[in-house]
């Protein structure tokens, strides 16, 4: 994350307190990041220094203007004028983890080979904030390369459930024993 994400992140969270819109604005930056993920060209445009910053920001009027809280529409527009708007994700990123501290969650990374149900993700997320003790937000990453089973990351530390990691363990004592 750059220094341009930390800031305007920060910036942007400090506002949302005061005006009391953390989660509505949390949520709709979501939704703006994955608008952004599936249409990458949209971000290449409105970055396109030949097209005029006015037309530009017109343009984030059109798009998120009705249904965006007012406050992340104005965000993405200094992003736009300013030409960081590539700097979006990050910003999320930092505004996501502001919340977190303030709400007492924590992010767990969880990669599976396949994509798990909802009622999987939900007994998963009962499980984990069984154990820390804490409200937990689940991110999801599909890796074919992780051989049944799961690996999670909470708090900086990894949890490997998967076939690869208990064979890695086995290997280990085995090495142990051996030497």
């Amino acid at each position: 994350m750059t220094e341009y994400a930390r800031v305007y992140g920060d910036s942007l969270y400090d506002l949302a307190s005061e005006e009391k819109l953390t989660d509505a604005i949390l949520e709709q930056m979501q939704e703006v990041k994955e608008i952004f993920r599936e249409n990458p060209e949209y971000i290449t445009l409105l970055s396109e220094p030949s097209i005029k910053k006015e037309e530009r920001t017109d343009l984030i009027d059109k798009a998120f203007g009705e249904d965006t809280e007012k406050y992340l529409v104005n965000f993405l527009k200094i992003l736009c004028e300013k030409n960081i708007l590539r700097e979006y994700e990050g910003c999320v990123e930092e505004f996501t983890k502001r919340y977190n501290a303030d709400h007492g969650i924590i992010e767990a990374v969880v990669t599976s080979a396949v994509a798990l149900s909802s009622d999987r993700k939900k007994a998963l997320k009962e499980k984990l904030e069984k154990v820390s003790g804490k409200k937990v937000s689940l991110v999801t990453k599909v890796n074919p390369a992780v051989i049944a089973g799961i690996k999670v990351e909470l708090e900086g530390v990894e949890l490997d459930g998967s076939v690869q990691g208990r064979f890695k363990d086995i290997s280990k004592k085995l090495s142990d024993t051996i030497i």
